[in-house]
């Protein structure tokens, strides 16, 4: 990227140079240094390491860091993180100091010049670095710095407590062709706001100790599920909360904060739930909004997306841009951020907890490394996992050692079976971590079963999405590439339907699982991309009334529907294979006068 793009290139203001110099940078950063070292890339830590030597080494004799050209306190909010995961993987003995020198600067300067915009509505993500501190150096004043962030920060515990936003939110809501953009309801209503303010009441729970600040999160997540949930796993966003219409979208930087959050909060609070929802973002919404090959991104992917174009489509607040794939299209920021996605995903598959149990909280093919009592572990995690049902773990310490492996059972996963060297055990609860309590000898294996029956989840206009252990199933449809423009190492793409998309399914929650036929076939390297390693096949007749309006489906008609049209056999893959695609269906009418609930 730092090759192609200049707002992240050697004139970027976190070089010293005159370029960009607002939070890009920081977010470059933010997915680069976990990206660099779980590669072990020496290429990618000596890109990194000129940004973190010049922050560094350029901190003001005040304590402040970053370019002098702004004063902002929200991108270095994001380079705290950045400089946080630094010191963990290499404990470079400058960071700390640097960290507690501007945290007291930052004290003595925010009662005269206090959080404003963006880094009011995102306190919690500097909260989350200044506990990090206090963990390291018991310094009591960090703890009343994260109060007075706490006390300057948008209330998002009393947002939820009191959620007033069940629309769509409109650009004549929030003013913003009269300057509105930064009033606090816009903020509120931001979407990537809202994303990474999901773990705000977790991590405070960190310093107030407070249930009920452990409790606030599940609030959130209903009331956003409610409202505006979208079946990738998301809430739609394009670019303020936008209903629960899935013509309407998330923005890509929405998506890799939400991540984040989750991650954070599910180490905090060991909610087996928030895992789910991980890898339902992680293998649907988070894949399903660039190319294969990466080069290209949307800022707004659509759950029902018909077309990629200029057209006006219907966004609350975004432009015309916001969904073609490309480098920078509509706002450069998810092209800075978005890849912070899969690295921090990885690092969170595993975590200790409290009591040094080894939890597997996400499940991918992967290998962990660490220490248990002194004692080193290798765990190897054998899976093609989303797609396959089967997961096997190989558990290697250096010698016999007891400890407990915790491994999240989904809420879908009904009947999942554990085996321990060819041996079942108890059989597992959804929605909890099933604990293992032994002693481990080097060569053990555990054998973990999901069930992958097709299930029917319920959405706007009680339309239908199929869905299938983490992944959601969409229709593809037939894709037209339109170069629009070269963007130096990449382009900008416009994509056209080829094909009729208009489809309702003769699909019911009591049939689904018989209803639909599964095909599996061979995971390719880049295993979100067509060819797709699973087909769903179901019944479907065309509905002609069901069209499209500048370039987006129009709302989807309520269900159950009736058409006259052919029955049809159409084929399912995975969300994020899809370019095009429809996951929300019209439900065909069971029969007359009968309407499944």
């Amino acid at each position: 990227m730092d090759e192609t793009w200049p707002d992240v290139g050697p004139e970027s203001g976190w070089l010293g140079g005159k370029g960009e110099s607002w939070e890009r940078g920081p977010y470059f950063l933010d997915g680069l240094v976990p990206l660099a070292y779980l590669l072990d890339s020496t290429a990618l830590k000596a890109k990194a390491q000129k940004y973190i030597d010049w922050t560094l080494n350029n901190q003001a004799s005040d304590g402040m860091i970053g370019p002098s050209s702004n004063h902002d306190w929200w991108p270095r909010m994001v380079m705290l993180k950045v400089l946080e995961q630094y010191q963990e993987v290499t404990g470079d003995p400058r960071v700390i100091p640097a960290l507690e020198k501007y945290f007291a600067y930052q004290m003595r300067v925010l009662p005269s010049r206090p959080l404003q915009d963006w880094g009011k509505f995102r306190w919690q993500d500097e909260v989350l670095t200044v506990v990090w501190l206090y963990n390291r150096t018991g310094n009591e004043a960090l703890l009343d710095l994260a109060r007075v962030l706490h006390q300057q920060g948008h209330d998002w515990q009393a947002q939820f407590a009191n959620f007033k936003y069940t629309e769509p939110i409109t650009r004549e809501y929030i003013q913003l062709d009269q300057g509105g953009g930064l009033t606090n309801p816009a903020l509120a209503t931001h979407g990537v706001n809202n994303g990474m303010a999901l773990k705000a009441s977790p991590i405070w729970s960190l310093v107030s100790g407070s249930g009920e600040d452990r409790a606030a999160m599940a609030r959130q997540l209903a009331a956003l599920d409610e409202f505006h949930g979208l079946p990738n796993g998301m809430f739609s966003c394009d670019e303020h909360l936008a209903g629960r219409d899935p013509s309407h979208g998330s923005e890509l930087c929405t998506v890799v904060e939400t991540m984040f959050s989750l991650e954070q909060s599910l180490a905090i609070l060991g909610d087996a739930a928030l895992g789910d929802r991980l890898e339902k973002i992680a293998f649907n919404a988070l894949p399903g909004t660039f190319t294969d090959d990466m080069w290209a991104h949307q800022y707004d992917q659509e759950p029902n997306q018909v077309e990629c174009s200029l057209h006006t489509r219907p966004w609350t607040t975004n432009g015309p841009e916001s969904n073609l794939y490309g480098l920078e299209p509509n706002f450069g920021c998810c092209t800075a951020n978005f890849h912070q996605g899969w690295p921090k995903f990885t690092a969170s598959l595993f975590m200790l907890s409290g009591d040094e149990d080894l939890v597997a909280t996400a499940y991918s093919p992967c290998e962990v490394l660490t220490k248990i009592r002194g004692t080193p572990v290798q765990v190897v995690e054998e899976t093609e996992y989303p797609f396959r049902q089967q997961i096997r773990l190989t558990v290697n310490p250096t010698s016999s050692l007891r400890f407990g492996l915790r491994l999240r059972i989904p809420a879908w996963a009904e009947g999942a079976s554990i085996t321990i060297n060819g041996k079942s055990t108890t059989p597992a609860s959804p929605r909890s971590f099933a604990r293992i309590d032994r002693t481990w000898k080097r060569g053990d294996t555990v054998e973990v079963k999901f069930p992958f029956e097709p299930r029917l989840s319920r959405w706007f206009h009680d339309s239908v999405a199929v869905e299938r252990g983490p992944l959601v199933f969409s229709y593809p449809i037939g894709e037209g590439w339109l170069k629009l423009r070269d963007q130096r190492m990449t382009a900008d793409w416009q994509v056209f339907p080829r094909t009729q998309w208009n489809y309702a399914v003769a699909l019911s929650a009591k049939n689904a699982a018989a209803a639909v036929a599964v095909e599996e076939l061979a995971v390719g390297e880049k295993p979100f991309a067509k060819p797709a390693p699973v087909v769903l096949t179901v019944k479907a007749r065309k509905l002609n009334s069901w069209r499209s309006e500048d370039g987006a489906a129009l709302p989807i008609p309520q269900s159950p529907v009736s058409s006259d049209e052919q029955e049809e056999s159409i084929q399912l893959i995975p969300y994020a294979a899809a370019k095009l695609r429809i996951t929300a269906f019209p439900q065909l009418q069971v029969n007359a006068g009968f309407r499944e609930h």
